[in-house]
């Protein structure tokens, strides 16, 4: 249906890029006394090789599964890529995930090989075979000994196979989506669908056609991370070094000198808010610097968006971007050409501010049944505040019959080669979301403006109606909150209610600061049960909605609590998703006490 542009499968990816790029360096960990140590694309190719060996020694040939429970390292690449090779399929999991969930996973998609990254993990995993007929073998990646991924790539290096090559539609890798409710759903993406998406991806960037060198902050176990880094990288010849974990950004950072980045907003809003509270606690010289910067470089694009130049404009800027926003990049590794960034919609001022001091940040659009990517703003014809255009050989239709009469916008349905084929096992829930011409539902609102950039507007399951009949789109006002200087997280729930509440988590590192300054506890239990601090925060968040909004959305009470939404305590899901239901559960009587 599609014509495919070579390489159209996985296999051949990872050894084109081996081949060319031979002695390049691929991948960068860090040791134990802080440095990167480097492979290169030989040096992975040649463990990809013995691990396939391994692997068909331990019973995998085409159509098997092999599971991996790791972060992101070398291991996890070499047993995906030698997983390949077998003709076999490849099912990523988080270490950060409910041993319940591997079970259920580890069985749904009949993993006969599971590799695990530590010791920990093979504690909670090891009785797995006795419920599940297919695991045969559970091999350990930080271990030398009998049962260790090193003890099977020796194996393989004894008994070396030849690569399989397989077609475009053949399953390469199992996503499985952790959705809000239910168990996860098993996405099967093929060969074709991973390697098209990459293919149109990277023709959004052609400056970053040669070479680059990315900081891994994603998980590849999700399909934005595995497609847009990863198999971007092995494409170009570039380099990834691991993140060693989200304390260590900064330092992580200015080690590996990034090119470009593969992120999520919420990392660069943290920097941003970072910057404001780094001012404000300053204040004096470097706040007025910050603030001249800033308001010229503002002005400085407003008139160049009319053609127009400023002797003094350009001169303030100028100061302001050598004593203060050199010194920005400086801390990002001073390389940073752009960034990609998805899952959420960037706040359109925070995108402006990083445009302006010279770090682009491009807003992408995908979802994991898309292999993911729909939309890109690129760096030759981008929009703040929209998600881009549909990339090569996507098509995107605005499905106006599952929302209200007269609406602007609609479901958006997707075709393409990216489209998965399936969801594992699931037959019920495919045909609730492929249409029958062969799109995917996305679950997402969306409109296109004149000049065919799509706007996400919200998502059809999370709105709902006040008692008003009014509709509310619960995560836009969320971003907003969460951009407050004070404020960490929120949700907001208001569903056939009179009105909205908002479930307020402050940041209390910024808040700890307040609190020595106007001789407050510093304590976030006791912090929230001042009237003073949670008026203070109320009305910047009320401020900040205000004339945005409609006054029936924005939240008339609010609940404090000192707990973070986090994928431990099961209010998150592992792409950073509110699990709404969760919350409400958690805290029901909290919330019916604003109503009564």
């Amino acid at each position: 249906m599609y014509e495919l542009e070579k390489p159209d499968n996985l296999v051949d990816l990872f050894e084109r890029g081996v081949e060319k790029f031979p002695h390049n360096p691929l991948f960068g960990t860090k040791n134990d006394k802080g440095v990167y140590e480097w492979l290169t694309y030989e040096d992975v190719g040649r463990r990809v090789d013995k691990l396939r060996g391994g692997l068909a020694t331990a019973g995998i040939g085409k159509g098997d599964a092999v599971g991996i429970i790791a972060n992101n390292r070398t291991e996890w690449a070499v047993a995906a890529f030698a997983t390949y090779g077998l003709g076999a399929r490849f099912i990523p999991m988080y270490e950060a995930e409910l041993a319940q969930v591997w079970k259920y996973i580890v069985g749904d998609s009949s993993v006969k090989v599971l590799f695990v990254a530590r010791e920990e993990i093979l504690d909670k995993v090891r009785d797995f075979p006795k419920d599940i007929p297919t695991l045969e073998k559970i091999y350990l990646i930080e271990s030398e000994g009998e049962n260790s991924m090193t003890a099977l790539e020796k194996l393989g290096a004894e008994n070396p196979v030849s690569s399989y090559h397989p077609d475009p539609d053949e399953i390469a890798v199992l996503i499985y989506t952790s959705g809000t409710t239910g168990d996860p759903k098993g996405v099967l993406l093929s060969h074709g669908n991973m390697t098209s998406n990459s293919h149109a991806g990277r023709k959004c960037y052609p400056e970053i056609a040669d070479g680059g060198v990315s900081l891994s902050i994603l998980p590849w176990a999700h399909s934005y991370g595995m497609t847009a880094e990863l198999h971007t990288i092995l494409y170009i010849g570039g380099s990834v070094g691991f993140m060693e974990s989200v304390k260590t950004i900064g330092e992580d950072m200015a080690k590996i000198r990034p090119t470009w980045l593969i992120a999520v907003p919420r990392v660069f809003n943290k920097i941003y808010d970072g910057l404001w509270a780094k001012m404000n606690e300053e204040g004096g010289l470097p706040k007025k610097l910050f603030v001249m910067g800033v308001e010229a470089a503002r002005k400085k694009r407003e008139l160049a968006e009319a053609g127009k130049s400023n002797f003094m404009t350009n001169l303030k800027f100028a100061i302001a971007d050598r004593i203060v926003f050199q010194k920005i990049r400086d801390r990002l590794g001073g390389r940073l050409e752009g960034v990609m960034t998805a899952s959420a919609a960037m706040n359109v001022e925070i995108g402006h501010f990083f445009f302006d001091i010279g770090i682009p940040i491009f807003d992408c659009y995908g979802m994991t049944e898309t292999s993911p990517a729909i939309t890109m703003n690129r760096s030759d014809d981008y929009r703040l505040g929209s998600v881009g255009k549909p990339v090569e050989k996507v098509k995107v239709v605005i499905d106006k019959s599952v929302v209200e009469e007269g609406a602007e916008d609609g479901e958006v349905i997707v075709y393409g080669p990216n489209v998965m084929k399936g969801y594992n096992n699931k037959p019920e829930e495919t045909k609730e979301t492929m249409t029958a011409d062969g799109g995917v539902r996305t679950g997402d609102r969306g409109r296109f403006d004149e000049d065919g950039f799509l706007y996400i507007t919200g998502r059809i399951k999370e709105q709902y109606k006040l008692e008003n009949g009014k509709f509310v789109f619960p995560a836009a006002l969320e971003e907003d909150i969460r951009l407050i200087t004070y404020v960490e997280n929120a949700m907001v729930y208001g569903e056939n209610r009179p009105y909205n509440v908002c479930i307020v988590i402050p940041d209390f590192l910024v808040l700890k600061k307040y609190a020595e300054k106007n001789n407050l506890p510093k304590e976030p239990e006791s912090l929230i049960k001042e009237k003073v601090v949670t008026d203070m925060i109320t009305a910047e968040i009320t401020k900040s909605l205000t004339g945005k909004y409609g006054g029936y959305e924005i939240p008339k009470k609010y609940i404090y609590i000192t707990e973070n939404f986090t994928l431990e305590n099961g209010t998150l899901t592992q792409t950073m998703k509110l699990k709404r239901r969760t919350v409400v559960n958690k805290y029901k009587e909290l919330i019916e006490a604003q109503y009564t």
